[in-house]
C-alpha cells in the first residue's frame, strides 16, 4: 500500500478486464479469436522495445505475437500459439495521465486493438473499429 493507501491494481486485476472483454465479444469473434493467449507483463522486454524501435517503455500498452488469421491456411496453420500481451505500467501510467476513461476501458480498447491484430485488421481499420464503439 502507498503512503496514501492506494494500491495500483495488479496484473490479475488488468488480465480480468481482458477477460470479461472477451466473454462480451460477440460469438463469431470469440470463436475467431480462439486460441488466443492472454498475458500481463509490467514492461515490454527490451528487445521487443529495440526491435520497434521504442526508447520509452512507458509508449507500448499492448503487443500482438502470432500469425495473423488472414494468413494462415487450414492446410499449414501455425504452430506458435497467439498472443496478446498487456503492459501493466503502461496502461496504468496512460489511465492516470488521461483521467477521461476507466481502467476497465482502456484495457478493453488496448485488448480489441491487440485482437485485431490477430484478425489481420489494419491499424486504420482497428481506429476505425473502436471510434465506432466510442461513439465517435
Amino acid at each position: 500500500m502507498s503512503a496514501l493507501g492506494i494500491v495500483a491494481p495488479d496484473g490479475e486485476a488488468l488480465y480480468a478486464c481482458a477477460e470479461k472483454c472477451f466473454a462480451l465479444l460477440p460469438d463469431f469473434m470469440r470463436k475467431a479469436a480462439g486460441d488466443v493467449h492472454i498475458i500481463v507483463m509490467e514492461y515490454a522486454e527490451d528487445e521487443i522495445l529495440d526491435e520497434m524501435d521504442i526508447d520509452d517503455a512507458l509508449d507500448l500498452t499492448g503487443l500482438y505475437a502470432g500469425v495473423p488469421l488472414t494468413l494462415e491456411s487450414v492446410t499449414n496453420p501455425s504452430a506458435e500459439r497467439p498472443i496478446i500481451f498487456l503492459y501493466r505500467m503502461p496502461i496504468l501510467f496512460e489511465w492516470a495521465m488521461r483521467g477521461d476513461t476507466t481502467l476497465e476501458d482502456l484495457v478493453t480498447h488496448v485488448f480489441i486493438h491487440e485482437l485485431g491484430h490477430h484478425f489481420g485488421w489494419s491499424d486504420e481499420e482497428m481506429d476505425a473499429k473502436l471510434a465506432d464503439d466510442d461513439g465517435d
